[in-house]
């Protein structure tokens, strides 16, 4: 669906993107993540068809949309970070006025105005003024507008940002509607965990470059080798500790009461053999688990933001 391959974007001395490549398939449901600086919005805007990169290509479906604007236009539905002001425009106004951008007047405009309305959960408003409505209910509206020429993707900056947590649930349940009718959705957002529960696929972006991309089990498979692994011995420590401190995917190892949490770089397979190796040497073993990734903790982790101490609780700590 969407293809961007080495784009490149400088304002001045200041490179936002250097590079970036980026995939999106068909009907998914993208999270766009990244610190403040990343490059995101600069690329939304480029994707959007708000500014040109300096190089680099952007596709959709095989066509260039930086040479086709009008082609991108079709196609895709755009809720920005702002809403913008419409003074003295009652709503069935303000969905009239850009039904008509995209050629829909008269009945047909009105009815497909309508029913977006209802979809969003603003049938009740119709005859409103949008300068009255809450910030929840513009990001309600700005979404029925971006739906009104029924494009086939949806790209969203920041869209729950501001908004109290039962209007962001329902508008998180509001895009999983659309992903199940078929919508390509493509989200940026720094509500990490609300984009975990609904994403099929993330891109982690950072100093204007995509650093790591695929699904969510995917990416924090790819960086849970980083996070400790945790056994708990129930006889035999001395063994145990003996052949943690000898394997050579053991870095850190850190010891209380009955527990011992490790930095493990090996992978499942190789965590499978270490435990298969405390059991022969006749070490019990009650509990052994890696602990558990998430979208949060991968962002924080490859963006740089936090220093993780693979120990951050136990008392007794060990450097081998």
């Amino acid at each position: 669906m969407l293809k961007i391959r080495n784009l490149k974007k400088a304002y001045g001395n200041l490179h936002a993107l250097e590079g970036l490549d980026m995939d999106v398939t068909d009907g998914a449901l993208f999270g766009f993540v990244g610190p403040n600086g990343a490059g995101k919005t600069t690329t939304i805007r480029i994707m959007t068809g708000l500014l040109a990169p300096d190089s680099g290509s952007v596709e959709f479906d095989g066509q260039d949309v930086v040479a086709r604007p009008g082609y991108l236009k079709e196609r895709i539905g755009y809720v920005p970070d702002y809403f913008g002001v419409y003074d003295n425009l009652k709503v069935w106004e303000y969905m009239d006025f850009f039904a008509s951008c995209y050629g829909l007047e008269g009945l047909t405009a009105r009815k497909r105005s309508l029913t977006l309305l209802d979809q969003v959960g603003l049938g009740n408003k119709a005859d409103s003024y949008v300068d009255g409505l809450s910030r929840g209910m513009k990001q309600r509206l700005c979404l029925a507008r971006a739906l009104v020429h029924d494009p086939p993707v949806l790209i969203m900056d920041e869209p729950t940002a501001g908004l109290d947590p039962r209007t962001r649930l329902e508008f998180r349940d509001t895009l999983l509607e659309l992903n199940e009718q078929g919508k390509t959705i493509i989200i940026s957002s720094h509500a990490l965990p609300d984009l975990a529960e609904i994403c099929t696929e993330v891109g982690i972006i950072d100093r204007g470059k995509m650093i790591l991309g695929g699904s969510l089990e995917e990416i924090i498979g790819k960086v849970q080798t980083s996070k400790p692994l945790t056994i708990s011995v129930f006889q035999n420590m001395d063994q145990a500790i003996r052949i943690l401190k000898e394997h050579p995917l053991v870095h850190t190892m850190t010891i209380k009461d009955q527990e011992i949490m490790i930095g493990f770089t090996g992978d499942t397979r190789q965590e499978c053999g270490l435990l298969a190796q405390l059991v022969a040497s006749g070490v019990l073993v009650r509990g052994f688990e890696r602990e558990a990734g998430s979208l949060e903790a991968v962002f924080m982790q490859l963006t740089r933001q936090d220093e993780e101490r693979v120990v951050l609780s136990y008392e007794a700590e060990s450097d081998l």
